[in-house]
């Protein structure tokens, strides 16, 4: 089985996170972010993996320091459970319409670790969570999962279906990389 958990404790937060890539059950997300809780249970639910995160953070400062420490433990169990990434089939594209919003997400489980977001955003935050601090999930999540992640909203008026259509993208598209399609490791240098 491909699975992992992780804990992350900080001054500022306390995150748990086990993931499962190979089981689909109903994801268990308590972040204290009630959007983001949104967003993660949405992308592990499309993106068909197992994924449960309880974080307690520092809410009363910002939602910054709970988001990014989300991100990083998220990442790293992802990396972990991966393991040896032979059979993978490494890349995928996926174009993801959230009513009048459409995200584009491409991966590479490439342990080169790049992010590209192309995002805009008017509101200032939705749920509890400061729309700034969506680059910070993408980006500590990639630099942790190591992974290039090119993620771009191509339109949309509604921030809400913008991040929404970047989260279930990501989803999407991480369920088609991980999926195992072959017994060798897709890389000609014979490591990832």
């Amino acid at each position: 089985m491909r699975e992992a958990s992780k804990q992350r404790t900080t001054g500022e937060t306390c995150v748990n996170v086990a993931i499962n890539l190979d089981e689909a059950n109903a994801p268990s997300i308590d972040t204290g972010i009630p959007f983001l809780d949104h967003m993660l249970t949405l992308m592990a639910f499309h993106g068909q993996f197992s994924l449960d995160i309880e974080a307690k953070g520092d809410l009363t400062v910002d939602s910054h320091h709970t988001v990014e420490d989300i991100a990083i433990t998220f990442g790293a169990a992802l990396r972990e459970a991966l393991g040896s990434k032979r059979g993978i089939t490494r890349y995928a594209t996926v174009f993801l319409p959230m009513d009048e919003s459409l995200a584009r997400i491409v991966i590479d489980i490439s342990n080169r670790p790049t992010l590209v977001l192309n995002f805009d955003y008017s509101r200032e935050s939705i749920g509890g969570m400061a729309l700034e601090n969506v680059r910070e999930f993408f980006k500590a999540f990639t630099n942790n999962a190591r992974i290039t992640l090119h993620a771009d909203v191509l339109y949309g008026d509604n921030d809400h279906h913008k991040v929404e259509a970047l989260f279930k993208g990501l989803g999407r598209a991480l369920s088609e990389a991980f999926s195992v399609n072959g017994r060798t490791l897709p890389s000609t240098k014979g490591t990832l």
